[in-house]
């Protein structure tokens, strides 16, 4: 009888929650590694788009997110200053007919929780920082800042942006600054002075706003912006920033932008980098998923729902595999997906996704669990 495989993810973001809890429905044991001691409910919004929602159905999560999660009717693309619409794509029923899932807004600390909550009992270890890896002959070693040593036959290192394990195999990362910043919050829809749009991205000429609701109750908002700032010198997701300073930035945009800045209580702060496509993904029977090897600018909303997608197709090629057959199926894994991530980093940092136009069909009708495990091309993407 083949032994089952022992599988170490490090990082419980969603691509590292989603690995874990597909894995052990697949009868395969994996224990996530997350060096945060506790999870907190930062602000911020998250959207799942068809693609991953169809992901998180298999993890019985669908229905929960439907009670929680606002569905939008629509995406507006609004001039900055007049408010005209230039394009009105149809989400709602239209979507879901189409892409055979919904399109869902929501906070992301509610989605994490939920996530969280798929992973078997014990097997999500916090407070434990990686300080070493050490690739054996089946398997890899890994030493945590605690002193603490695991040793599995398969690494997923779903440990973000700041990849200990990417640095470790590949070297150290040169990010280039894109020369712009994120503002981002939630906060109680009761602030504003009137109702908002379900779901608006107002374009300014060198800087942009979106803006929806994070509830089904429609009583949470979330901004995010993209502005120019000349020198940034820390990648850190959650800086605290000046509303004041914010405020300055949307000068002139419509009233009902500057309506909900001046209401919005607080605002973090992070710099937009880029990283080129990787080369490779994987050594050994190490490999990485999500933003550890594809992170991507914010334009489209697809860095968590690829991570996702990855930890559904890693599922798939690690099925019915031993210890000794872990390299073959990572390299798998990364043929079927890298071609896909790349063409999704490239239109996210043109950023003109459903400004005017677009072809939403090869990203909103991807089916992770349906995707050929060969190496394919994206045709028709924009």
């Amino acid at each position: 009888m083949t032994a089952k495989l022992k599988v170490a993810i490090i990082g419980a973001g969603m691509g590292g929650l989603a690995a874990a809890a597909i894995l052990a429905r697949r009868g395969i044991e994996a224990d996530v590694y997350e060096q945060a001691t506790q999870f907190t409910r930062i602000g911020s919004g998250i959207q799942m788009s068809p693609n991953a929602m169809k992901v998180l159905r298999a993890l019985g999560l669908e229905e929960q997110l439907r009670d929680i999660a606002f569905r939008p009717e629509h995406q507006l693309s609004r001039d900055w200053d007049t408010g005209h619409v230039n394009l009105d794509y149809p989400f709602g029923d239209v979507a879901e007919k189409r892409y055979g899932a919904p399109y869902l807004l929501m906070h992301r600390g509610d989605l994490h929780a939920l996530l969280t909550a798929t992973v078997p009992a014990g097997r999500i270890h916090r407070g434990k920082k990686l300080v070493g890896l050490t690739h054996l002959d089946c398997g890899a070693r890994l030493d945590f800042e605690d002193g603490s040593v695991v040793e599995a036959d398969a690494v997923i290192a779903a440990d973000g942006v700041h990849s200990f394990i990417r640095e470790h195999m590949f070297g150290r990362e040169h990010p280039t600054y894109s020369g712009r910043v994120a503002y981002r919050t939630t906060f109680p829809a009761a602030l504003l002075k009137a109702p908002i749009d379900d779901c608006t991205k107002w374009w300014g000429k060198d800087r942009h706003i979106v803006i929806y609701y994070t509830t089904r109750a429609k009583d949470e908002v979330y901004f995010v912006t993209s502005v120019p700032e000349s020198a940034w010198t820390e990648e850190s997701w959650s800086l605290k920033a000046s509303t004041d300073e914010l405020r300055q930035a949307f000068v002139g945009f419509h009233p009902i932008v500057t309506d909900v800045l001046a209401v919005c209580p607080q605002v973090n702060k992070w710099a937009i980098f880029e990283r080129e496509p990787m080369p490779s993904w994987t050594k050994g029977n190490v490999v990485l998923i999500g933003d550890a090897c594809h992170p991507m600018t914010p334009y489209m909303a697809q860095g968590a729902a690829t991570a996702m997608e990855d930890a559904a197709v890693l599922a798939r090629c690690l099925d019915g595999v031993d210890r000794s057959g872990v390299h073959a199926a990572f390299k798998t894994f990364e043929g079927a997906r890298k071609e896909r991530t790349a063409q999704i980093q490239l239109v996210s940092h043109q950023n003109v996704w459903l400004h005017r136009s677009g072809n939403t069909d090869w990203v909103f009708g991807y089916d992770a669990w349906q995707a050929p495990l060969t190496e394919t091309r994206v045709a028709n993407a924009g």
